[in-house]
């Protein structure tokens, strides 16, 4: 009993496994196979769809609906190129060849993953344990697919748990790129990275900053989605809606969600541009359902993604102008006739109809009759396939095809791969990421992603006389620098679409910013002008920049700074010309008169005028009229230091010299004896003239080192005033007091003497050119300090020269005269006369006040004050017979002392002789140098 329960047993388990065998060989029948040495796989979309079942009780397999041509073009692309490359040299060479087993995934991702059920079998083995090889194929080294980036990530996982490697012809996920969590996926397009990449440098080229996007379900639309909204964002575009349609569109759902975006759409007029990672057909029905709603398509301007911008099927009956612009981001594309030379022959490979049960589907397809008119003619099929064949599709296949062709060839070269066994698919794996390989020409190899990238072309839909052209390249994106690059001769259909405008809000203007309301997008704002001193000098920015106020100054709404006017007392300046003029011409006359009397020195004039110390005069008033130059011009700290001190210095000096001419007059009509010697003892003229002047140089150092003038700049709201800042005030006052006082010293000494002898007299020059100076520094200190601006530093210059051509008229003009003109009066004989008949008159007047008193005054001197230029003047005695008493006074002697008999007092001061005589008939002599 045991033994038959043992064979009873072991027959339910063959019978078991026999059943389980037949159901899974029924699904395992690929689409396409071709024996080979290594056997590569594949997965294409031949349809777009499974059947619905509402009601599942148990596992099935649905049935796959709607025949997709794209995807069979795919695994004809694959196919081709796997006889390509076993005629290559690459394998010839080493006598091996490729094969295939392709299947179908019906674009889900359930039936995609029986299908990579079979890439992952284990070889049968038979009850001894061995492996049964008769039976079965070699195992799969590499897949190739699948199109659906969400279909390759469910196979993916599948596949890494052998390490097979799968190549991807379009899948552009960015999880793709992980190689943590698929380390054995490869594709031979970017990821979707730069592709939103380059959509979102495309609307910014083209200003459109206020867009919708269109994705599909799933990994794909939704990884797509995030990367270019995060991107868009960053450049500062707006998305205005968001609309994700489901993968089953046939559902009430899918119905209701293309409703919703049609609706969507319609009420977004302002959303000119509508970026699409849908699929065709969610595109499609989109397109249909707002051509239902009469909603205006031909306004928009549609960016298609790589899953739809080469599938001209999506206009379904319409025509291009009835859905717009369409602007597609699709792969590189390859040379394309070896492929299209291979449709043109497939109805004479009847070997390949054999083994291929996706072409005999192809040709039992019950509308191409309809849709290519003449069932029975061989170019037909071949005519409906080239016109649907997508040209970058097709060459990402090749590169796949190619790059297994080339790993398995590195692997071969080492080992004998015929063998059955002996090459595993993480060998091909390695060696895939290692190999560098050639198609048309050109080489290529897998990035560290595992990613071959080589950018996008920017296509434009045309149509031309009825005829749909979806692959016209007008641009071409660049991942490496990421750019885009336009072509010549398609430029102008690009340039044309930027007169489309799709914005939230107007653009800003130059001297506006953007004020975005809270909680709205940051592309809807409203437009403020810029404030004062603030500007903007593009549109549309967020915020206006502001002036340098120091420096520059704007209006509201401006659209740039204005610089402000640096003003300052210019050499330009029509009254700092005429001031100029009047300082060169003081400079001059001093210079003139200078010379003048340095050649007539020994003149009685000019020894009158001081001598040598007019001299002194004549240089200190230069240094003042050089002082005034400094007032104009743009300031700088060593002019404000040097334009003050110079002439602080140079006008103490002058009003120094004037002060000791003063002095001689207060001391010739000092009546008390007493007071008068101690004046002589003390009157030392140069020592006088150092010690003022070291006084105001004192004053000037301490000023310049404690506070001292600078340049300093006032901020005016147009304007930038320059000019000296005088550091102390109280320095500023006390140097300009200083020479005031001294000029009023002058003045009283002065005062004194003003009736003296005419050509004697300077008492009344210096009173009158002390009184002017006094009067113009008066008025200057009220009217400087209430005065601004750059016509300030005039006043101090008017004042200056005011001061310098009173002395310089007063002092010098008047004996220049009498030098030049007047030649008769500049000897000593006229000024003897001049004092002789001044004295006389004196006498006479005093003689005359009373004729009663003759006899009390008779023992007396009758005094009167006169003045002589010089000792030396009488030596040579007038013409007119003297009135005093002989004893008294002796006309043409050198008077430099009396004898005491007469009893006269005399004392020499050097620069002139002053005398008293007790003696009756004597007068009382007053003699200046």
């Amino acid at each position: 009993m045991a033994p038959m329960g043992n064979v009873l047993h072991l027959l339910v388990i063959l019978s078991l496994l026999e059943t389980g065998n037949a159901k899974v060989g029924n699904f395992k029948a690929a689409g396409a196979t071709a024996p080979g040495d290594i056997l590569i796989g594949g997965l294409f979309p031949i349809h777009e769809g499974v059947e619905e079942s509402p009601n599942i009780s148990a596992p099935h397999v649905s049935q796959c609906v709607r025949f997709n041509t794209d995807g069979f073009i795919q695994a004809l692309a694959m196919i081709h190129a796997v006889e390509s490359a076993n005629r290559s040299p690459v394998l010839t060479a080493l006598g091996i060849s490729l094969g295939y087993r392709l299947h179908d995934s019906c674009s889900d991702v359930t039936t995609a993953l029986r299908a990579s059920a079979d890439f992952t079998q284990e070889p049968t083995t038979d009850c001894g344990g061995g492996a049964n090889t008769s039976n079965s194929s070699p195992p799969i080294m590499a897949v190739i697919g699948a199109s659906s980036s969400e279909i390759s990530i469910s196979v993916a996982r599948q596949l890494n748990l052998k390490l097979i490697p799968q190549i991807s012809y379009a899948s552009t996920a960015i999880i793709l790129s992980d190689k943590n969590r698929f380390p054995a996926f490869l594709r031979t397009v970017p990821s979707d990275v730069y592709q939103t990449q380059a959509m979102v440098q495309l609307l910014s080229d083209s200003k459109w900053t206020w867009v919708g996007v269109v994705t599909t379900d799933g990994d794909y639309g939704r990884s797509a989605l995030d990367s270019f909204v995060s991107q868009a964002t960053a450049s500062g575009i707006c998305v205005a809606f968001k609309e994700i349609l489901p993968n089953s569109l046939t559902s009430p759902d899918g119905e209701s969600a293309i409703s919703q975006a049609a609706a969507t759409l319609q009420s977004n007029p302002n959303v000119k541009v509508v970026v699409s990672f849908a699929k065709p057909t969610q595109m499609m029905y989109l397109y249909q359902k707002l051509r239902s709603l009469g909603s205006g398509l031909g306004e928009r301007v549609w960016v298609a993604s790589d899953s739809w911008s080469s599938s001209k099927e999506v206009l379904g009956e319409m025509d291009l102008p009835d859905i717009g612009n369409v602007v597609g981001f699709s792969f590189k594309r390859g040379n394309l006739a070896p492929f299209h030379h291979y449709l043109m022959n497939l109805s004479d490979i009847n070997d390949v109809i054999g083994n291929n049960s996706f072409l005999k589907e192809f040709y039992s397809l019950p509308n191409r009759s309809e849709n290519s008119g003449v069932l029975s003619s061989s170019t037909v099929p071949a005519e409906i396939l080239l016109n649907n064949s997508h040209v970058n599709v097709v060459f990402n296949v090749e590169m796949a095809v190619s790059a297994i062709a080339h790993a398995v060839a590195d692997i071969c070269s080492k080992k004998d791969c015929k063998t059955p066994g002996t090459v595993q698919p993480w060998e091909v794996l390695g060696a895939l990421k290692d190999s560098h390989f050639e198609l048309e020409g050109k080489s290529y190899t897998f990035d560290q992603k595992g990613d071959i990238n080589l950018g996008y072309d920017v296509t434009m839909w045309r149509s031309v006389r009825g005829v749909i052209n979806v692959h016209d390249v007008v641009a071409e994106y660049h991942p490496i620098n990421k750019s885009l690059s336009y072509t010549s001769g398609n430029t102008k259909h690009l340039t044309d679409l930027r007169d489309v405008v799709s914005v939230c809000s107007a653009s800003c203007e130059p001297g506006e910013f953007k004020k975005t309301a809270e909680g709205r997008h940051t592309c809807c704002y409203e437009c403020i002008n810029c404030t004062e001193n603030h500007y903007s000098n593009n549109t549309d920015m967020d915020q206006c920049l502001s002036c340098d106020t120091k420096t520059e100054w704007s209006l509201e709404g401006s659209s740039g700074c204005t610089h402000k006017t640096l003003e300052f007392f210019s050499w330009q300046d029509g009254f700092a010309v005429l001031l100029l003029a009047l300082a060169a011409l003081g400079i001059v006359l001093v210079l003139l008169v200078g010379a003048l009397f340095l050649h007539h020195h020994q003149t009685p004039v000019v020894k009158a005028a001081g001598g040598p110390l007019s001299q002194i005069i004549l240089i200190s008033l230069v240094g003042s009229f050089v002082s005034a130059v400094f007032f104009v011009g743009h300031p700088s700290s060593l002019q404000c230091k040097v334009r003050q001190v110079l002439f602080g210095l140079s006008f103490t000096l002058c009003v120094s010299c004037i002060l000791v001419k003063s002095l001689k007059i207060l001391l010739a009509f000092q009546l008390n004896p007493d007071l008068k010697d101690v004046l002589r003892r003390l009157y030392q003229p140069y020592a006088i003239i150092c010690l003022c002047v070291a006084l105001q140089v004192l004053t000037c150092t301490l000023w310049l080192v404690l506070q001292s003038p600078r340049k300093k700049a006032i901020i005016f709201t147009t304007s930038v005033l320059a000019e000296c800042d005088e550091g102390s005030q109280v320095a500023f006052g006390v140097m300009l007091g200083y020479i005031a006082v001294l000029a009023l010293v002058c003045f009283a000494c002065a005062f004194k003497g003003r009736k003296l002898p005419q050509k004697y007299n300077e008492a009344r020059f210096i009173t009158f050119s002390m009184l002017l100076y006094l009067m113009s520094w008066l008025i200057f200190v009220p009217v400087y300090v209430t005065t601004s601006g750059k016509y300030l530093p005039a006043v101090e210059m008017v004042v200056i020269l005011i001061s310098n051509y009173g002395i310089l008229s007063c002092h010098f003009f008047p004996k220049c005269y009498v030098i030049l003109f007047k030649k008769e009066h500049n000897t000593k004989r006229a000024f003897m006369k001049n004092v002789y008949e001044y004295s006389r008159k004196g006498i006479t007047v005093s003689s005359s006040v009373s004729e009663t008193s003759a006899s009390q005054t008779e023992g007396k001197c009758i005094s009167h004050p006169y003045s002589i230029s010089s000792p030396s003047f009488f030596m040579s005695p007038p013409p007119i017979e003297p009135t005093a008493p002989q004893n008294c006074w002796s006309v043409g002697q050198n008077i430099q002392s009396i004898d005491t008999a007469t009893h006269c007092t005399v004392v020499d001061h050097g620069m002139f002789v002053t005398g008293q005589l007790t003696r009756p008939h004597c007068l009382r002599r007053s003699m200046s140098l």
